[in-house]
């Protein structure tokens, strides 16, 4: 494909759709052109990818260069839970933030993935390459990356129409009330905070169902485990903070660091499930629980019942119990 292409309109059409054949690219890929303002309308800048063109109208397309930012050193490992031509996914430590940003100065997720020589999706932009979804920095657990634009895109469809899944394991207090839980509050910026979120009734819906999993030896924690069907940042934290419960270790919306006994939140994306963009087969992959988060249960639970609920069968069939 050449840097700058000129198209001449040969009959009405929608902009994407136009691009779409000429470029090869799909119409997420040519939304995001025309948010970097690469694409041109006798001669002037459009934003609208629905635009209708008219027959004889000249197109300008301007490929962004990509110039590719060295990747930082990197000192943590990252475990792979499978790889094939498509995708990756990953087991991500916790204390690793998933991609770079004005205020983050040490490595990333995406620098370890550039030092690995993974080749990634685009479509994201430079900064996150192949990222399909994020985890928070302290929070482990189970991620996707996309490899190629196609699996991306397919990838993020399943995302949007809820076929991708995660299921997430989190140690609280205190308990929740019932058996189950089902929270569904838009969540926005916190007016007070600007570190945190809050349930705002004008904000992005959100919406999380928790399931009680084991109590703790004297039942003031207990382990449960929280299915997303929306991806807010800080979303089960939030929700959980909406109920008055926390998440032990979260020195946001739990006990201030000072205080807090446990260094990193006890929130870990356990399963993760998704068609492949290929092969067409419905596919889980489960992270094991890391062993900081074993050590603290350790506190607080009997680990041999422990071990017996935090299975991948065990976690799945809970919720394909009845809900409320």
């Amino acid at each position: 494909m050449n840097k700058d292409n000129t198209y001449i309109v040969e009959e009405p059409q929608r902009l994407d759709l136009f691009l779409t054949q000429k470029l090869e690219q799909t119409r997420n890929q040519i939304a995001l052109l025309i948010k970097q303002d690469s694409i041109e309308v006798d001669n002037k800048k459009v934003k609208k990818p629905g635009l209708k063109l008219k027959v004889g109208q000249q197109v300008k397309v301007d490929l962004p260069t990509q110039k590719e930012t060295p990747a930082l050193e990197v000192n943590f490992e990252v475990e792979v839970l499978f790889e094939d031509d498509d995708l990756m996914v990953i087991n991500k430590p916790s204390g690793v933030t998933v991609h770079g940003a004005p205020s983050v100065k040490e490595a990333t997720l995406v620098d370890w993935l550039k030092r690995r020589g993974v080749r990634l999706s685009t479509i994201s932009g430079e900064e996150r390459h192949g990222i399909v979804h994020r985890l928070d920095k302290g929070t482990s657990g189970t991620m996707v990356i996309a490899k190629n634009n196609e699996a991306h895109e397919a990838l993020s469809a399943q995302l949007q129409d809820k076929t991708m899944g995660r299921y997430y394991l989190a140690i609280i207090d205190p308990p929740l009330k019932d058996e189950v839980t089902i929270i569904d509050k838009a969540i926005g910026r916190s007016a007070s905070n600007r570190l945190k979120m809050a349930c705002v009734e004008s904000a992005k819906s959100a919406k999380t169902e928790f399931r009680k999993v084991l109590f703790g030896k004297n039942e003031d924690v207990e382990l449960i485990a929280c299915k997303l069907y929306t991806g807010r940042t800080h979303q089960i934290r939030v929700h959980l903070e909406s109920m008055s419960r926390h998440i032990l270790g979260d020195h946001i919306y739990g006990t201030s660091k000072k205080d807090s006994k446990t260094e990193r939140i006890l929130l870990h994306a356990y399963v993760l499930y998704f068609t492949h963009p290929t092969t067409k087969k419905l596919v889980s992959f489960v992270a094991p629980v890391a062993d900081e988060i074993k050590e603290e249960a350790t506190k607080y639970f009997d680990m041999e019942k422990f071990n017996e609920v935090v299975t991948e069968n065990n976690i799945t069939n809970i919720f394909n119990t009845d809900t409320i």
